[in-house]
């Protein structure tokens, strides 16, 4: 039998990370829900009534107006999918807020 050898000093950890903030736009503060479903990703910044939104590499942004964004679906048809987000006043499409450019 071999004798134990002894343990490596343990090693300092790494600082968790937040949410992967590289792909939504300078200047947005720090989302209060995030999220991804079908390669479409969002971020909801309720301090500027903000959602970002990226899409086939292309990041959008919306203005949310009284809208909480809280989570995302997707319904699916003939035409692609329908981006529909949950709010405090139920779903939200997509195509209702105004996009900012």
């Amino acid at each position: 039998m071999e004798p134990m050898k002894p343990m490596e000093p343990m090693k300092s950890m790494k600082p968790m990370e937040g949410p992967d903030s590289s792909w939504w736009p300078k200047g947005l503060s720090h989302p209060s829900s995030s999220g991804s479903q079908n390669g479409v990703r969002y971020a909801f910044f309720p301090d500027q009534r903000r959602l970002a939104v990226e899409q086939d590499g292309k990041v959008r942004q919306y203005d949310t107006a009284e809208h909480r964004i809280s989570g995302i679906s997707q319904a699916q048809g003939s035409q692609g999918g329908t981006l529909r987000f949950t709010s405090q006043s139920g779903d939200v499409n997509l195509a209702s807020l105004k996009e900012l450019h």
